[in-house]
């Protein structure tokens, strides 16, 4: 029975006659060009906007890909960036500075690595310790700003590239609250996030 019900459905679409659009009706002033019979051209509002030289901009001066993206928001947080990243280099290269000239001022007198200089508080061990701890941090302080050197590069090629999406104008996100009866757990109340589109 239901196979031959299949059977009739598949037929019965088969006969219709599919209609196809045949031509293009464009409005003045629209954002469509017609090149030919078969092929359109959108003119794009992202066609001002290049990822190449947004790239570019921002690999030259760090910033200015997001200030030709027109993104001025996210400037305060590149410089930001770098410039708490700038605070920690300096920070660890003072203190690396400060306790190699101890480390080599026990060397120089020649205190053992378990002694404590006179009216010092730690031995030359612990210097040691010390200033490789400083030099790891600085050095991983740097690490992190070359990442976020090129995160802002990053982040300038892809928004040009993301002027050209399109988002669906009926697409809604809310939160609204819930309830939930389950069998094991009872009756459950929260929220929950509705995606429509």
């Amino acid at each position: 029975m239901k196979q031959g019900l299949l059977i009739i459905l598949l037929i019965w679409v088969a006969a219709i006659k599919c209609v196809a659009q045949d031509s293009l009706y464009v409005v003045p002033g629209d954002s469509l060009i017609t090149e030919g019979a078969d092929t359109v051209l959108i003119k794009s509002y992202a066609a001002r906007y290049d990822p190449r030289k947004a790239l570019l901009f921002a690999a030259i001066v760090p910033g200015l890909g997001q200030i030709y993206n027109k993104k001025y928001w996210k400037l305060p947080l590149v410089y930001g960036g770098f410039i708490a990243l700038g605070y920690g280099v300096n920070f660890y290269q003072e203190g690396f500075d400060k306790y190699k000239l101890m480390l080599f001022r026990n060397l120089e007198n020649g205190i053992e690595e378990n002694a404590v200089y006179p009216d010092d508080v730690y031995t030359t061990a612990n210097y040691r310790r010390i200033v490789d701890q400083y030099k790891r941090q600085r050095d991983f302080m740097l690490i992190l700003m070359g990442g976020m050197y090129l995160l802002q590069i990053v982040d300038a090629h892809v928004d040009a590239h993301l002027k050209e999406f399109d988002l669906n104008p009926k697409l809604q996100v809310s939160i609204q609250p819930t309830v939930e009866q389950s069998a094991l757990l009872g009756q459950q109340s929260g929220l929950s996030l509705i995606i429509k589109f």
